[in-house]
């Protein structure tokens, strides 16, 4: 049977990869997080067991269990089994997996770790082409770390699989920003 992969970040944003048989999730005792880890220069999103929480997310099929581009892309990551935590339409429910920051490797961000706007454009379109707007706000109110400061790279992205986004979609996320209360630095320039 065909693998999934349960993701809660930029996973959801179907433009930022190429599997299919794509289709809603909710992941029960998890709740997402910005954490920094030595692998990587900035924040990034995490997953981390916490009971009486559940974030959504997409599951999306791994053809012929082939993991070896998803572990290379999520490099940073260990892939841990969330079959038995993950409510979804399949039957019979196939193996799920998602990639998780080790606890051990996870630290705060910072001013000089902070998230890229551009990566959080991306998972914010992801979740609002998916699950609609209340869906993208439902994601920022089930995500820890917003004292992280935002740098802004709209202007020139950092993320690699940035994607230019409308003065509306804009006008939105940045409403979402500071509805959390995050903070936005401004890129040097």
């Amino acid at each position: 049977m065909t693998p999934y992969f349960f993701g809660f970040g930029s996973l959801v944003n179907t433009a930022t990869h190429v599997y299919g048989n794509t289709r809603p999730a909710r992941l029960q005792g998890w709740r997402r997080a910005w954490v920094h880890t030595p692998a990587l220069r900035l924040a990034f999103l995490s997953a981390t067991p916490a009971d009486g929480h559940a974030i959504d997310g997409l599951l999306a099929a791994v053809p012929g269990g082939d993991w070896a581009a998803l572990d290379e892309r999520e490099f940073a990551y260990v892939r841990v089994d969330v079959t038995a935590q993950v409510g979804h339409d399949m039957t019979p429910p196939p193996q799920i997996s998602l990639y998780q920051v080790p606890q051990a490797d996870q630290a705060a961000g910072s001013v000089a770790h902070p998230i890229l706007l551009s990566y959080l454009d991306v998972v914010l379109r992801g979740y609002t082409q998916v699950f609609g707007a209340a869906g993208a706000e439902a994601f920022m109110t089930s995500t820890d770390g917003w004292d992280t400061p935002i740098l802004d790279d709209r202007a020139a992205p950092q993320y690699p699989r940035h994607q230019e986004i409308t003065p509306s979609e804009r006008d939105f996320h940045d409403r979402l920003i500071a509805d959390v209360g995050a903070s936005v630095l401004a890129a040097d320039t």
